[in-house]
């Protein structure tokens, strides 16, 4: 059982851990970025909120025997529900926080988050998977874990933005959610074809890991950025004015 435990939860806590050591201006408390990871396994709980009226209301079927099934599937049963559960999680935490003085500090927060909602998941996976959780585990370390980590960034990079610059990017409160729904539904449909075209599988496969593959580059990007432009700020006025 710890075994299983530490291979659902050990490749998020990498990432959570890479991306703190990349908040190199001020870094958060570390029991406030646990406190944050907690945050987002709480955020499974709340995603049933969405998920399951979704369900009832006939928006998505749990049997995948069409590309429109899977569409539905990723965007109403998974992508929807998860990025606005995650989304609120990160509201709650971070409305009142005020260690959140640094855009930067948006994407930690944001990973803490969502790596604690895909650790939470990766738990019930293996589980699920039974004798073949340690391939299950490499397979969603590979994939699932990755995925989770860019889209908790591109939602901590557009709330940061919301919070500290929008006037200068109005667009972000919107971008926050939707950036992140939308890449989540795109790698959930694309994985999920492979219930519908099997013969495919290698392939599906093989695009999962080139878009977790883009997502995590697009992420040192954005993070870039973020580091970038806190840097800026110190050095022109000592500190970030909160806009």
């Amino acid at each position: 059982m710890i075994n299983v435990i530490a291979l659902a939860v050990l490749p998020a806590l990498i990432l959570l851990f890479y991306t703190y050591q990349q908040d190199k201006m001020q870094r958060e408390p570390v029991k406030m970025v646990a406190k944050g990871f907690l945050f987002g396994c709480l955020s499974v709980f709340c995603s049933f909120f969405i998920s399951v009226p979704s369900l009832n209301l006939g928006l998505f079927s749990e049997e995948i025997h069409s590309f429109w099934d899977a569409f539905r599937q990723a965007f109403f049963g998974a992508a929807i529900p998860e990025e606005t559960a995650k989304l609120f999680c990160l509201w709650l935490f971070l409305r009142k926080n005020p260690y959140f003085d640094e855009r930067m500090d948006g994407i930690v927060y944001a990973v803490s988050v969502g790596m604690g909602f895909a650790a939470f998941e990766n738990v019930e996976y293996l589980f699920a998977a039974g004798t073949d959780w340690v391939t299950t585990g490499i397979g969603r370390s590979l994939t699932a874990i990755p995925g989770h980590f860019g889209f908790a960034v591109l939602m901590g990079y557009y709330f940061s933005l919301n919070h500290f610059d929008k006037y200068r990017a109005p667009g972000a409160a919107v971008k926050m959610w939707l950036y992140p729904v939308l890449a989540h539904g795109i790698y959930d449909t694309v994985a999920m074809m492979s219930a519908v075209t099997p013969q495919l599988s290698g392939a599906i496969t093989i695009a999962i890991l080139l878009f977790c593959f883009q997502m995590v580059k697009w992420a040192r990007k954005g993070m870039q950025k973020h580091l970038i432009a806190d840097a800026s700020d110190y050095t022109m006025g000592g500190g970030i004015d909160e806009q």
